[in-house]
């Protein structure tokens, strides 16, 4: 596998169609959380009576499903090579697209996200892999936060360009996706190199990755819709037993089985469990920012979606511009500090939005210095984390380890997007100032956080880092 790209006859051309494919997935994030007021408007307008809470799993259903199936995909692309699963996921992703833009109600678009979660999670992990089997041993920090500069590039692009689709129709925040796959498709068909080799064995549990969905999904459920149901009702009750019960067993499945779906040597290895973690706790904090964000201009400041977006945009443009300049200050110090310091500025990001936000719009002196400071801590953590967890596994799991680390990085989006509503309520209209500051400080407290997880990358950890490259 480390050779793969090498065979190629169009190198760039190769590199450019992955890229352009991580691209695509990762701008489905920014312009969908853009859309989602304008979603509700339309099918409670049906009759639907889409609340926050049923609307957030337009979000949820695609972070879970995502989550569940990348370790599967890294495996599969491990197996049977990266070609054939990337190329799988660029058409399914495309054609699961064109489903969410004709979904005629809201249950239909739950579903179409999901199917688009699986042509994702069949791009993500074989994406890096491919970059990473490029270039030397020594490089693979810049290539990875290469890798995760271009979704920031996305991330960039996303406000504006959610928030001028959404202008025309919030579908067309879908049917964008159809002509980038289609080329990277068609590209990638005739520039991608063809497997050099493959992992023998079984795919992972499958039963554990009904596990891993029954227990996120229905924890999920749980704080969604405790607002509404009362957080002692019996049906609250019931499905926080039931995340238990699955998290538990899926845990002691993974202990005893062969081919578990999450391996328990790599989430042993210090620096990559010290990485998960932290991803888990950013994710957490970002997703929690993120959409907040978006329902706090559209909601409480009454802005159209365009003007959201473009609110919205600075703190994004500033992930892929933090990330490259630092690229050499991640070579020569390590990941851990950067890690730390972006918590640093993404807590104080949040907590100066909760200090000086008001009902009445005050963007210069609210929330523009918040986007300007959460999204240089974004720029060091979030790429960062990735690489110290993706450099922490053995170079031949790249894919598996890859695979994992975004399935962190995504169930921290489905618990975040959770703990949003639980606060704020399912009912975005009823929600006051005082339960927004609430979220924004629980976002701040884990930026702190994630520079505690930044400390403890920055302790020791080189003998870790070569004993996982010499596996």
């Amino acid at each position: 596998m480390a050779s793969m790209l090498r065979f190629s006859k169009h190198p760039r051309a190769a590199v450019a169609v992955v890229l352009v494919a991580v691209f695509m997935t990762n701008l489905d994030l920014l312009i969908v959380n853009v859309a989602l007021p304008a979603m509700g408007e339309t099918f409670s307008a049906g009759g639907g009576g889409a609340s926050l809470g049923s609307l957030s799993w337009v979000l949820n259903a695609y972070a879970i499903a995502f989550a569940a199936l990348l370790v599967l995909a890294g495996r599969a692309g491990d197996r049977i090579g990266q070609r054939p699963v990337f190329l799988t996921g660029i058409a399914v992703f495309t054609l699961a697209s064109l489903g969410c833009a004709l979904a005629p109600n809201l249950g239909t678009l739950v579903v179409a996200r999901v199917v688009q979660a699986v042509g994702a999670s069949a791009q993500i992990p074989t994406s890096l892999a491919l970059l990473l089997a490029t270039v030397p041993a020594e490089r693979r920090t810049h290539a990875t936060r290469s890798w995760a500069a271009v979704g920031g590039l996305a991330a960039a692009a996303g406000p504006v360009a959610g928030g001028l689709l959404t202008e025309v129709d919030w579908r067309w925040v879908f049917a964008v996706n159809l002509p980038i796959g289609v080329a990277a498709l068609v590209a990638g068909r005739s520039v991608l190199p063809k497997p050099a080799a493959r992992e023998a064995g079984p795919l992972p549990d499958l039963l554990g990755a009904l596990l891993v969905i029954t227990s996120i999904a229905t924890l999920s459920g749980a704080l969604v819709q405790a607002p509404d149901w009362g957080w002692t009702s019996g049906r609250t009750v019931l499905l926080l037993a039931v995340a238990v019960i699955s998290g538990a067993a899926f845990v002691l499945r993974s202990l005893r089985h062969p081919h578990p779906l999450f391996e328990l040597d790599l989430l042993r290895l210090p620096r990559f469990g010290a990485a998960n973690a932290g991803s888990l706790v950013f994710g957490v904090a970002f997703a929690i920012m993120l959409l907040s964000n978006v329902l706090w201009c559209q909601d409480v400041w009454h802005w159209s979606a365009l003007r959201t977006g473009l609110a919205l945009a600075p703190g994004p443009a500033l992930v892929p511009v933090v990330t490259v300049l630092t690229a050499r200050a991640a070579q020569r110090y390590g990941h851990g500090p950067l890690v730390a310091a972006g918590g640093l500025l993404f807590a104080a990001g949040m907590a100066w939005f909760a200090c000086f936000a008001s009902v009445t719009p005050d963007y210069w002196r609210g929330m523009l210095p918040s986007q300007l400071l959460t999204g240089a801590g974004v720029g060091l953590a979030l790429g960062t984390l990735v690489a110290a967890g993706v450099h922490a596994v053995p170079g031949h799991r790249a894919a598996t380890g890859s695979a994992l680390v975004n399935s962190v990085r995504q169930v921290s989006t489905s618990v975040g997007v959770a703990v949003l509503v639980a606060v704020v309520g399912s009912h975005i209209g009823a929600a006051s100032l005082h339960d927004f500051r609430i979220v924004w400080c629980i976002a701040a407290v884990l930026g702190l956080a994630t520079t505690a997880f930044g400390v403890h990358l920055s302790r020791g950890g080189a003998g870790q880092m070569a004993f996982a490259a010499s596996r």
